[in-house]
């Protein structure tokens, strides 16, 4: 299969590319500069020079592919429009997919966030049958306005697209993580203390990237149209059980940060209201939908191996 990566230099996009290659694909990446050239070149991929902008470039670019991966976002609008014009921009790259692969059945596989049902009005572990809540529910804020983008390409099922979502957790854990993870750790460095929330019993799930290079290949291969998949190793841990593997890492307390202050100028700053968030969820139906079974260390286990802790 002839596939089109968006995003492939990123941090997810790097382990995609050569999952795909290792299965006998061939990979086209979309890349803006000869920086990301050069990577998507040294991954494996051939190069389609383009930007997710760019709407006309990128519909000739999945009419040509057999199908597409999407785990590019638009984050270059957030410091004019914030977290709408990132969410309103990536709707409309969705819809232009719908134009160009309509009534094709090839396979469109767009990245999410496993918070996206609202979890805090399920009262039990979300699944993959748990749809998308609207985009203008509140719910901490800006996850939910990013959930248009969701029921856009599920909606794409209806028009011949074989479109599915693949959710992904905050924590996508690795050697090459730049993500939540190591802001945390960055932060316990900073303030010689980690703190978690309240009681600190909220759920947080987490993947290694390669795990979840693997899941987003099988939702190519395998997956119908309209179908959500969970990208989660296991059924997460509390926070206060990251908090405390990363204090026990680095020799600094784990320490509650309560409720009432929680959201005041401190510890957290603009991750306050990330650490609050509670997303219990199954992966059972992805298992045994698409024959994933994670692999790569756990999240404890890819803690004690060494990269996210270097020797000073």
């Amino acid at each position: 299969m002839h596939v089109l990566v968006t995003g492939g230099t990123g941090h997810i996009g790097s382990y995609i590319i050569p999952e795909l290659i290792a299965a006998g694909h061939e990979v086209t990446g979309l890349a803006r500069s000869d920086k990301s050239a050069a990577a998507l070149t040294a991954l494996g991929a051939k190069v389609r020079r383009g930007d997710i902008s760019d709407l006309d470039g990128l519909k000739a670019a999945a009419s040509e592919s057999d199908g597409v991966i999407h785990v590019a976002h638009r984050q270059d609008l957030l410091p004019t429009g914030g977290i709408d014009a990132v969410a309103q921009a990536e709707r409309q790259i969705m819809l232009a997919y719908g134009e160009a692969l309509a009534g094709t059945g090839k396979p469109l596989v767009v990245s999410a966030s496993i918070g996206s049902p609202g979890w805090e009005k399920l009262g039990r572990p979300a699944t993959e049958e748990d749809p998308a809540l609207p985009g203008g529910e509140p719910y901490k804020g800006t996850l939910r306005v990013r959930n248009i983008v969701e029921t856009t390409v599920i909606g794409l099922a209806e028009q011949g697209v074989r479109c599915s979502i693949v959710r992904i957790p905050p924590i996508a854990h690795s050697t090459t993580d730049s993500g939540f993870l190591p802001l945390l750790i960055g932060l316990a460095k900073e303030k010689g203390v980690i703190g978690y929330p309240a009681d600190g019993a909220n759920v947080w799930p987490a993947v290694h990237a390669r795990d979840l290079a693997s899941l987003f290949r099988l939702a190519l291969e395998k997956s119908p149209a309209g179908k959500y998949w969970h990208g989660i190793e296991g059924d997460g841990m509390r926070f206060r059980e990251i908090a405390e593997a990363i204090a026990s890492r680095l020799g600094v307390p784990a320490v509650s940060i309560p409720a009432d202050v929680l959201m005041l100028p401190g510890y957290f700053g603009f991750l306050a209201n990330l650490v609050t968030l509670d997303l219990p969820a199954s992966n059972l139906i992805t298992r045994q939908a698409l024959g994933w079974e994670p692999a790569q260390p756990g999240l404890l286990e890819d803690l004690d191996n060494g990269h996210y802790f270097p020797a000073d």
